[in-house]
Parts: structure tokens; sequence; C-alpha cells
């Protein structure tokens, strides 16, 4: 993949996104440069990509969600696109990319419509992908319907500079804690949440401790008479 897609989001025909979104491009098992690959694995190249979107027939009910859903934002006078940037299928799970304005609106699609009928959010995970340009936080919605016997996830992103997702504790009141947590820890701030304090970290404490740029830290560590410096300056884990 040539280097000017780094980081490019480009338009899908039906709208949202088209992926493969190139995060990076990584050779050996640490990334490591200049000091040579001790690994064994210098050989080994991976590009990673972002969620790839699946083409349809989706597969069994997938279809039938996402044409549900289709309905419900166009009978609000919206455009699909504008809300859905993208639907992936991986490992037989059915993800959602969410436009994050629109996150309090299909999580309530998702409670209330009797087609979908998904009673239960089962939380949030936060991730962090600093080479995913403008998109470095994600936000992770896991959902189970009881009814139907079924479960999708939506997903959300949001810049660094921006770090913000709308809390959807009004709909599913259990995901008060979760997204307490994913900011404690990763640093999104939920707009509209109740009450946004941390849950691990003290209240006082500076960052958060899961990103991928927070420091390792540690301290040098003396064996048979040579000096490791802690695992924050000894190398580039990329």
């Amino acid at each position: 993949m040539s280097e000017n897609t780094e980081g490019a989001l480009t338009p899908n025909t039906e709208g949202g996104l088209r992926s493969p979104e190139f995060l990076r491009h990584v050779q050996g098992m640490w990334g490591v440069r200049g000091s040579g690959d001790t690994t064994g694995f210098s050989g080994l190249e991976v590009t990673e990509v972002m969620a790839r979107p699946a083409n349809r027939p989706y597969g069994g009910w997938f279809d039938d969600v996402v044409d549900v859903l289709n309905e419900l934002i166009e009978a609000d006078g919206l455009a699909v696109d504008s809300v859905i940037e993208k639907v992936v299928v991986e490992n037989g799970q059915l993800v959602i990319f969410i436009a994050r304005e629109h996150l309090v609106r299909v999580a309530k699609y998702l409670r209330d419509d009797q087609d979908l009928r998904f009673e239960m959010c089962l939380g949030v995970s936060a991730v962090n992908y600093p080479n995913h340009k403008g998109r470095e936080l994600h936000g992770y919605f896991p959902f189970f319907s009881i009814t139907h016997n079924r479960m999708i996830a939506l997903e959300v992103t949001c810049p660094d500079s921006d770090p913000h997702i709308p809390s959807i504790v009004g709909v599913y009141p259990a995901d008060d804690w979760p997204e307490r947590e994913a900011w404690d820890l990763m640093g999104i701030v939920f707009d509209e949440h109740p009450g946004l304090t941390r849950t691990a970290m003290p209240d006082d404490w500076v960052g958060h401790p899961q990103r991928k740029d927070y420091p390792l830290g540690g301290i040098p560590v003396e064996y048979k008479g040579a000096i490791i410096p802690p695992p924050d300056t000894r190398r580039e884990y990329n």
C-alpha cells in the first residue's frame, strides 16, 4: 500500500467509509529499528488496517437488523450515510460504525424498536489507535437482545484533539460504570454522563494509563554489572 494512503478515509459509494483504512506497516516482532531484532521474526511484515466493510448480503439476520436501522434513520428525516459510517462483519459478529453525534439516537432504536429489542448494553470498551489519524480513540459498545437472542456492537470514534463521545447512560443506565472506567483509563469524555469520575485511579491522578502514549515508567536495574534502563527508554514498541 502506498504511503499516501496512510490515515486516508475515502468515500464509499453508499456513503460512510471505505476500508481498508491504513494504520501502519510493521516489520519484525516489535518494530525495532537500528539495534537489530533479536526475536527471530525480522522477516515478519504486517500491514495493519482498520475494520474492512462487509458487502451485502451480510448473512442471516444481520441484513434484517441493518435494514430496520436504515428505515428508522430515514423515518427521522436523516440520510443513512450521515449516521452509519460502515457495516463490518468479522468473526461472525455484526459491528456497525456510527457517527458519534448519532450514537444516542441509534441506541434508542436498538432498545425500543420491536424488531430489534436489544435490551442490554454490555458496557463499553475503549481502544487507542495512535496511527488512526483523526480517529485515534474508539468506543466499542456490545448489545444483547434477550427477546431475539442476538448480539451486535456499535463502534464510535473520536480524535485525540476532541475526545468526546455522547453518554448512553440515559438510555442504558448500566453503562454508567463502564463509561467512567473508559474515561479514567483511556481519556474518552462521555458528554452528559451523570457523574464522570475515576474508578481505578486516584481522583488527582494525571493522565489516562491505558493510552498508548502513556509512559511505561520504571527504574533502571543493575544485573551483573550492567545497567538495564527502564522500559520506556529501552526500546520503541511500535
